[in-house]
């Protein structure tokens, strides 16, 4: 049988872009954000109860960060999540290097 050949689109390296969200940045940043309030729940190893009341949240919406089902969750309302939980939540705003560099958002952990 011949192989047929496919169609491959590269991707922007932003996946919300590449699915035509509008809001694509924000969404990535969300994620950032959720990524490391998880992390951080994860090596606490509290319940989902005990993470409600440290993030005075309900246990559902617990859930919902875990399951990274961001609607209900802002930009601002993921960093003051990180702040309960002991983390300081630093914004740098800077010029860009050169011309060739993309401006963007990022999210670093730093220990």
């Amino acid at each position: 049988m011949p192989r047929r050949s496919r169609a491959v689109d590269a991707g922007s390296g932003n996946v919300f872009a590449d699915l035509g969200y509008a809001d694509a940045k924000e969404r990535t940043l969300k994620v950032q954000l959720a990524m490391e309030v998880n992390r951080l729940l994860k090596a606490r190893g509290t319940t989902q109860a005990e993470t409600a009341a440290a993030l005075g949240i309900l246990q559902p919406h617990v859930s919902d960060l875990g399951r990274y089902r961001l609607d209900r969750f802002s930009v601002e309302r993921l960093m003051g999540f990180l702040v309960a939980l002991g983390r300081d939540v630093e914004i740098r705003i800077s010029a860009r290097p050169g011309r060739a560099t993309r401006a963007g958002v990022r999210v670093s952990h730093a220990s």
